[in-house]
C-alpha cells in the first residue's frame, strides 16, 4: 500500500498539455459565430445535444466546449435542456434501434426553424457500429440532417467551425426566411 501511495505522489500526472492558445483566431471565430447567429435568429443560438447511442467520445469534446479555454457562451451559443427551446439538435453516435423513436420525437418537439447536426463519424454513417444488429444507421436515416461534422471524435474547434459554416450557409440562403 505504501508503495502505491509513493508512486502516486512521485509520478507526474498523465494529462495532456493544454492546447496552444491562439487568442486572435478564437476571437475571430467568436465574432463570426456571434454575428451569424444574430443575423439569422436575432439572438444567441440554443443547442440541444442528443446522444443516440454513442461511446461518449464526442460528448467529451462537447463538454470541452464549455470549459474555460473554449467557453462556448462567449460565442453566443448555449446548451438547453429541452428540445422545445432549441434551434439546433446536435446528435452524437449511431442511432440505435432503441433510440430511433426518441430521436424522431425530439426532432418533432423542436420548433422551426431547426437544424440537425450529425456530430462524429458514427452519427454521419454509423461508424464502427454500422453493421451491428442494434444500430439503425447514421442520423440521416432517421431525421433530415443539415450538417455532418466528421471525426472520431471531432475536436472542439472543428465543432465550432462546423456550426459557423451551418449558420453562414443558412444566413446566405432564404430557406427559413
Amino acid at each position: 500500500m505504501k508503495k502505491l501511495l509513493l508512486q502516486g505522489i512521485l509520478r507526474k500526472p498523465l494529462t495532456e498539455k493544454a492546447p496552444i492558445a491562439d487568442e486572435s483566431a478564437l476571437a475571430e471565430l467568436a465574432a463570426s459565430v456571434n454575428h451569424a447567429s444574430a443575423q439569422k435568429l436575432g439572438r444567441s443560438l440554443a443547442i440541444r445535444q442528443v446522444d443516440a447511442g454513442s461511446c461518449n467520445g464526442c460528448e467529451l469534446e462537447i463538454h470541452a466546449l464549455n470549459n474555460a479555454f473554449y467557453d462556448l457562451e462567449r460565442f453566443g451559443l448555449h446548451f438547453v435542456a429541452s428540445p422545445r427551446h432549441a434551434d439546433i439538435l446536435l446528435v452524437t453516435g449511431p442511432v440505435t434501434k432503441n433510440m430511433q423513436e426518441a430521436l424522431k420525437r425530439t426532432f418533432d418537439a423542436t420548433p422551426d426553424p431547426k437544424w440537425v447536426v450529425a456530430l462524429g463519424d458514427c452519427a454521419c454513417d454509423g461508424g464502427l457500429f454500422a453493421e451491428s444488429y442494434a444500430v439503425a444507421g447514421g442520423v440521416a436515416k432517421t431525421v433530415p440532417v443539415d450538417l455532418h461534422i466528421s471525426g472520431c471524435p471531432p475536436n472542439p474547434e472543428k465543432i465550432l467551425k462546423g456550426l459557423l459554416a451551418l449558420l453562414e450557409q443558412q444566413a446566405s440562403s432564404k430557406k427559413f426566411n
